[in-house]
């Protein structure tokens, strides 16, 4: 018996779907233009039910009553998977944004918690042309990403005791897309476990930082 060579080609088409939680801010209506937040959650927030999502991070920020000048769109995950798995729904939701409301395109950002934090890695390897800056949080990436990412700021946040991802899933990636000449940082918080998101997200220079970052056409 041989082998022989063959090849062929094939169309495929994805029908993707995410329900979320939308954030506009008071003033919406007084300018043309607004930055974009996209927050990924963790695996506990998984399912069909908004009201997890708001469990943690800015949502529930938000549902507590704070203000941000940004647009903030909070997706949730269907408890099937996880965000690694959702990276073409992240990506089409990211269209319907930018197609229905007021978000600058060249001020998108990208943060997301535990699972989130994967999911943030992964999303801005596939896409980074799509952002100006990601904060991923208590995650972890692959070696794969490191050339994708090695244009894009990042901010990295991880806690020092954390059991459930250890800090060293972090501090990979910063030593890897340092070598690669990235514009990256890392916070380390001293004897603080996996929630390491409510310091971040509680912190205004996280926020100061994002809006330093505009993406370049």
């Amino acid at each position: 018996m041989t082998q022989t060579p063959e090849s062929f080609t094939a169309q495929v088409t994805q029908t993707v779907g995410l329900d979320f939680l939308l954030y506009l801010p008071p003033d919406y209506e007084s300018q043309a233009a607004w930055p974009l937040i996209l927050f990924l959650h963790g695996y506990g927030e998984r399912g069909s039910d908004l009201d997890l999502v708001a469990i943690h991070g800015l949502p529930k920020r938000i549902a507590a009553g704070d203000d941000f000048p940004f647009i903030i769109a909070s997706p949730q995950c269907p408890d099937t998977t996880v965000w690694p798995e959702q990276v073409e729904a992240l990506n089409a939701l990211l269209d319907h944004l930018l197609d229905h409301y007021k978000v600058d395109p060249a001020r998108v950002y990208l943060t997301g918690l535990s699972m989130g934090g994967y999911g943030t890695w992964f999303l801005a390897s596939r896409y980074p042309e799509r952002f100006a800056a990601i904060a991923p949080i208590c995650g972890g990436g692959g070696w794969w990403m490191t050339q994708a990412l090695a244009t894009l700021p990042t901010w990295v946040f991880h806690g020092d005791a954390d059991e459930t991802v250890p800090l060293i899933e972090s501090e990979v990636m910063v030593e890897r897309i340092e070598e690669a000449g990235g514009d990256i940082r890392l916070t380390v918080y001293p004897d603080v476990g996996h929630n390491s998101w409510t310091a971040t997200y509680d912190n205004p220079e996280l926020y100061t930082w994002f809006l330093s970052h505009t993406r370049a056409e």
